[in-house]
């Protein structure tokens, strides 16, 4: 087992998407259940692609699907808190490209939770692996940081 990763503050992040959390979020024990994190992850990324104009859901030839996925928890976070999700890459290859994302709560320097996940670009239609996109990877070059 690694070593538990440093807790990352939000000068680590290069761009910050707000983060809704819901009343369904939370568990028994009064906070946002592990499984929502990733579910946090997964919407900040695609959220800042679309909104790039990088991804369309319903038609962009090449897609990103996620392979590998990963969190470390600090303290709890609970609906209704205001959370933003810190955006960085960490390594960008030929078709995948590592996320580095920070859950914080509103004015927290700390990430709350911290985590990463890797999309592999693959043909909409054949699920192989392609290049990234021209457009897709100048974006994400701007949000390569500094990571081990």
């Amino acid at each position: 087992m690694s070593e538990r990763s440093a807790r990352l503050s939000r000068s680590a992040f290069k761009l910050f998407r707000p983060v809704a959390t819901r009343w369904m979020d939370n568990d028994v024990y009064g906070h946002v259940n592990n499984v929502h994190y990733y579910s946090y992850f997964d919407t900040a990324v695609n959220g800042w692609l679309v909104d790039e104009g990088l991804l369309d859901i319903a038609h962009s030839p090449v897609i990103g699907l996620v392979v590998e996925t990963g969190c470390i928890y600090f303290e709890s976070v609970a609906f209704p808190e205001k959370l933003q999700a810190g955006i960085s890459v960490a390594h960008l290859g030929r078709s995948s490209v590592r996320y580095v994302i920070g859950i914080f709560k509103e004015g927290a320097e700390l990430a709350a939770a911290q985590g990463h996940f890797v999309h592999v670009h693959v043909d909409r239609a054949t699920q192989r692996p392609v290049d990234i996109p021209a457009r897709t990877r100048e974006a994400l070059n701007a949000l390569v940081g500094a990571f081990p």
